[in-house]
């Protein structure tokens, strides 16, 4: 018998993709996902002043031994163009699936406010030219997208997501994410994804992004398996999977005795509904099971051995396709996932809410002390304050927040939760089901407004958090951000593009924010 060594993601893009009628084979990754000698994969980041600098990456086969850029402001003619060549830094990777040659260029000494073309390759194999534009070094009103958590289906589902904000907000001057843009952070076959739904578009409007903790992975291999109520393990076989109802996934599993039983687990992953089988391969009754998850910290049938000197780190893909800022950082691990941004009087802090919390609370502050933007906007991962029950993230808050409430952040964009939820003001009196060292989440006195969102299709229950203003589950969501000085709008659209949430934040002298809610 096999060892049930799936992990979550595995798992259910098992499900998925299982078409028991189908004669069809899946189209193999390696091949889906090959590179070649043309560059593909480009995106544009900021490492430095976004007035005067631009970052791009991108990728090609390995018989591309050294990349090359082209550049020049951009003109109505052009075959006029005239572009000085950049030599690119080219370094190996190699994925799971392949091996790849991945090259960055940094352009700089750029004029602020103008439009540039560029386009990126060998000498010989050259992409298309993109634009550009660098950041005004004036406050002029900007807009920007925030997408929570991609995560699964990213091609399938999420890129009519990004599509559809693309239409809504042409202009943007970038794309922010909160954390989990792919589900497994060795995967080089979901990156590729991630990157297909956004296609050219990365290559002419900047990203920001900050990890998740699905972007990170241990040292040492994680192994999963499944064990019975008193905790022995056991040796599972997935004997077939069926999905004829696209939200029921019937899951039909063996032990090594040969015994059989049947499990029926939604789409998100929880149980509803076990036979006689389960109950005796795994000594737990039925009621036991029932709105479980089969996979997770939680779940009754599932334990996680791993090794305990593991040490966390970021997945190897994130830097080698990214270009963030290398900051004086307190870890080195936490090079171009804990860095700032300042973009025409707004402050963008990227905060790695997955390892070494309390080492980035002088960083932090130190950041904010030195701000002398208009505006400051969060990102983290986790957020302060959860809709579900079993997620707390108390140290956390118990950290970064006294910090948030000094310094009077505006705005903090998260995910992970997989649901919608956004702080406001609220009838204190109605607040219950909240966890110790939850206070009200919105204090007019502060007003930082906390946001919670998910972009992609996979979804979570919300099971408290009558604190939040507004609170919404099973959709999927794309947001944007428009800054005009003394004025912050902030709408959330459906992916079908239809506004779900909308609210403004006004600046005040000597003051905190005016919240005023304009889609009650």
């Amino acid at each position: 018998m096999l060892k049930f060594l799936y992990s979550l993601a595995f798992f259910f893009s098992l499900i998925i993709l299982s078409h028991p009628e189908s004669s069809n084979e899946k189209y193999p990754a390696e091949i889906a996902h090959s590179p070649s000698p043309l560059p593909d994969r480009v995106v544009l980041t900021w490492n430095d002043d976004p007035t005067t600098t631009q970052a791009v990456n991108w990728r090609t086969d390995v018989s591309v031994k050294a990349g090359l850029a082209q550049l020049a402001i951009a003109n109505a003619n052009g075959r006029a163009l005239k572009p000085d060549e950049f030599k690119a830094e080219t370094s190996y990777f190699k994925s799971d699936i392949n091996e790849v040659h991945y090259h960055s260029v940094t352009f700089r000494n750029l004029e602020p406010n103008t439009l540039y073309a560029y386009r990126v390759g060998d000498g010989l194999n050259w992409t298309e030219y993109y634009h550009f534009k660098t950041a005004s070094s004036e406050e002029d009103p900007f807009s920007f997208i925030y997408f929570g958590d991609a995560q699964n289906e990213v091609r399938t589902h999420w890129s009519r997501v990004f599509r559809e904000a693309f239409r809504d907000a042409p202009r943007a001057a970038f794309t922010l994410h909160a954390g989990d843009l792919i589900d497994e952070h060795n995967m080089d076959s979901q990156w590729g994804e991630w990157h297909q739904g956004p296609d050219w578009v990365n290559g002419t409007i900047p990203v920001i992004a900050t990890p998740g903790n699905h972007e990170y992975q241990k040292d040492s291999e994680t192994e999963r398996i499944w064990t019975n109520k008193q905790g022995q393990p056991i040796n599972i076989e997935i004997e077939s999977l069926n999905n004829d109802n696209p939200e029921v996934f019937i899951v039909d599993i063996e032990d090594f005795q040969n015994r059989t039983g049947t499990i029926k687990i939604k789409d998100s992953g929880e149980i509803i509904d076990a036979d006689e089988g389960i109950e005796l391969i795994t000594g737990y009754k039925k009621d036991e099971l029932i709105n479980k998850p089969i996979l997770g910290g939680k779940a009754p049938l599932y334990d996680r051995l791993q090794n305990p000197d593991g040490i966390q780190k970021v997945s190897n893909h994130w830097r080698p396709q990214f270009s963030f800022p290398i900051q004086n950082v307190p870890d080195e691990r936490l090079k171009e996932t804990l860095y700032y941004l300042d973009y025409q009087g707004v402050r963008f802090i990227s905060l790695d809410s997955n390892i070494e919390m309390e080492l980035q609370v002088d960083w932090l502050r130190k950041v904010l002390e030195e701000n002398n933007n208009r505006w400051t906007i969060i990102t983290f991962h986790h957020p302060l304050y959860s809709p579900a029950s079993d997620r707390d993230n108390s140290e956390m808050r118990q950290l970064w927040k006294p910090l948030l409430d000094e310094f009077k952040v505006d705005l903090v964009l998260s995910g992970h939760d997989h649901t919608y939820q956004r702080t406001g003001v609220i009838d204190t009196k109605k607040i219950e089901n909240i966890p110790t060292g939850y206070q009200q989440a919105y204090d007019p006195e502060i007003g930082t407004v906390h946001v919670v969102s998910v972009s992609g299709p996979k979804m979570y229950k919300i099971t408290k958090g009558s604190y939040a203003k507004k609170l919404g589950e099973n959709t999927q969501l794309y947001q944007i951000i428009d800054i005009n000085k003394d004025d912050l709008r902030f709408r959330a659209f459906t992916a079908t593009g239809k506004l779900y949430d909308e609210f403004l934040l006004k600046k005040r002298k000597d003051q905190p924010n005016l919240l005023i809610e304009t889609n009650p």
